[in-house]
């Protein structure tokens, strides 16, 4: 095992590929990204400068070597001689667990996989390898680049010596881990994301509210609080001295009341419509690159911001 990762693979360039090679190259680590589609080449290189101004101004950067990446079509090119691999691929067991089993079978014996996976089991990822005590899910958020958040999920098999060491890495590229104590389908964040977004399609569905209407209510009230503090934390202050205890007290009634569905909608046509309407409504015309940088811009100075305070809470 790798005392020090310096060499790292990122399998698949989209949006999420993309992200974690941003994040590492601005820490100094040699990336070879590994895509098919060559074509892929030129959209990495040009999304990677268009992040430059906020990469350097986030972590204090005079600029970025671009001579440490490098992009291959050949899989086991890629994986030669690197200390950790980050899977990047569509999310389908199929898909992931034969390239898993390739990944296993050409990288070094002591190199750690992990998969960026929003949801999937890694036991099952997994499971075609012959050495699947060194993989783990190592799920990030987007924009990888911005967002320091990631969720490490071990396997059934997976060693704590590969845990801490991809813990350690993480933190090496300014990251926040939170490792789940036992792998759930899911996850973490994206379990509350979904339970977020089921009952919002069911708001549009039935025709309580537009797209804008709750996104603006989330960013104008809940989202705010969120940037610095949890939901648990949040509920906590909302009982006032006696905190978490009084809000129960005077909130957990509410939990029988039927306020929320949880199960999905069924995506009708009528609901695709109004989503695709709603959010092409919200963008007034701007791609989404130009939608991008607002919102990276924003995240920068929130990110900045809130370092200031978070010391004082965690």
């Amino acid at each position: 095992m790798p005392n020090k990762i310096n060499k790292i693979a990122v399998i698949g360039t989209g949006v999420i590929g993309t992200g974690w090679i941003i994040r590492m190259l601005a820490h100094n680590k040699k990336v070879t990204a590994f895509d098919l589609n060559i074509k892929q080449k030129a959209i990495l290189f040009k999304e990677v400068k268009r992040s430059l101004p906020f990469v350097n101004k986030l972590f204090k950067k005079k600029s970025i070597n671009l001579k440490n990446l490098s992009f291959k079509t050949s899989l086991t090119e890629t994986l030669k001689d690197v200390d950790f691999i980050q899977e990047c691929v569509t999310e389908n067991y199929n898909l992931k667990t034969k390239l898993m089993s390739n990944i296993d079978k050409y990288s070094k014996p002591n190199s750690i996989i992990a998969s960026s996976s929003s949801g999937l089991l890694p036991s099952i990822i997994f499971s075609k390898c012959k050495n699947p005590h060194r993989g783990i899910v190592g799920h990030p958020f987007n924009p990888v680049y911005m967002l320091p958040a990631v969720e490490i999920v071990p396997g059934k098999k997976t060693s704590k010596i590969i845990l801490r060491k991809a813990n350690n890495f993480y933190r090496s590229i300014s990251m926040n881990p939170i490792t789940v104590k036992k792998e759930l389908p899911g996850y973490l964040a994206d379990r509350l994301q979904e339970a977020l977004w089921r009952e919002g399609l069911h708001i549009i569905n039935e025709g309580y509210a537009t797209t804008k209407d709750l996104d603006r209510v989330i960013e104008d009230g809940p989202g705010l609080r969120w940037s610095l503090m949890g939901t648990f934390l949040t509920f906590h202050l909302a009982g006032g001295k006696s905190g978490m205890k009084h809000m129960l007290e005077q909130f957990g009634p509410a939990l029988k009341l039927p306020w929320t569905k949880l199960k999905a909608p069924g995506l009708s046509n009528k609901l695709i419509k109004r989503l695709v309407e709603g959010t092409k409504k919200q963008s007034k015309g701007k791609s989404v690159e130009k939608i991008s940088n607002i919102r990276d811009k924003y995240l920068l100075d929130l990110l900045l911001m809130r370092k200031k305070f978070e010391k004082k809470l965690r």
